[in-house]
């Protein structure tokens, strides 16, 4: 029973004797702590709306804030651990191998994360342009570190990782595309009344952009007909339904007006034997 007690005495020795050594540094350590998860956030606070009069974009702000933030909190993290007496030397060099080894199994993660950054900072596209790249095209919805999300006219969308648009030739179309219709009428249709009704539909048609002005003239001399090119420009959004409703207006147009679309034509010979 008495060493029992003993023991249990012991116990409480070497815990108040831990408490009073070791409790202090705790304390101030986690104070520190604090004070860095505190700091880190009034850091974050000052500099979202300096990035925002500097219009840089919301993946961008979103990065740069949270890397502030985790930068401050490790440099109050190192500071807990000196106070603890922790040797930050072994600790680093034990860091950088595991790193090492880590980079090596996650290099294909790594490649989408140096490629996001990439094109986070140099901007070759913006959320809400129509691009066309790696045999891919449609709306950027989202740039992320890893991926970059495409959106297509039949609401499916695309993730396409970083890594493969880093090194590819990209097609930005911006906000706005330009439609590309042919029309080949006969050739003994008057083109300039033909190009002047194909001018009004333009007009009339609500999604077709006034600046820039459209593009309407002959695009080629064929065999069967006079081929009219069309050149409107649209919002992304209208593209397809733009399409279509300048086809129906042209056919219709040209119906009522008795000219003629191109028939294929093909002349055939027979020769007496």
């Amino acid at each position: 029973m008495d060493s029992s007690l003993q023991s249990l005495d012991q116990v409480k020795a070497s815990a108040l004797d831990m408490v009073v050594r070791f409790g202090p540094k705790l304390l101030v350590a986690a104070i520190i702590l604090v004070a860095g998860y505190v700091v880190g956030r009034w850091v974050s606070r000052i500099l979202e709306p300096l990035f925002v009069r500097l219009k840089l974009e919301t993946t961008v702000r979103s990065l740069l804030t949270r890397t502030a933030r985790v930068l401050v909190l490790g440099l109050f993290a190192i500071l807990a651990l000196q106070n603890l007496g922790v040797e930050l030397l072994p600790l680093i060099a034990g860091l950088g191998v595991a790193g090492a080894g880590i980079a090596l199994a996650m290099q294909g993660i790594l490649g989408n994360v140096a490629a996001g950054l990439t094109i986070i900072f140099t901007r070759p596209f913006h959320v809400g342009d129509y691009i066309s790249i790696a045999r891919e095209e449609g709306v950027v919805l989202d740039i992320s570190l890893f991926s970059t999300t495409l959106g297509h006219s039949d609401k499916s969308m695309v993730v396409i990782p970083n890594r493969k648009i880093g090194g590819e030739i990209l097609h930005n179309y911006g906000q706005i595309r330009q439609l590309g219709i042919l029309v080949t009428v006969a050739h003994g249709v008057d083109v300039n009344v033909a190009l002047s009704l194909i001018e009004e539909i333009l007009r009339a048609n609500s999604r077709v952009l006034r600046d820039p002005a459209p593009v309407c003239g002959l695009a080629q001399l064929t065999e069967s007909g006079v081929t009219i090119g069309i050149r409107p420009w649209a919002n992304v959004p209208d593209y397809d339904a733009a399409v279509g409703e300048i086809n129906k207006a042209i056919l219709e147009t040209f119906r009522a007006h008795n000219i003629a679309l191109s028939l294929p034509q093909r002349e055939v010979r027979m020769l007496a034997g």
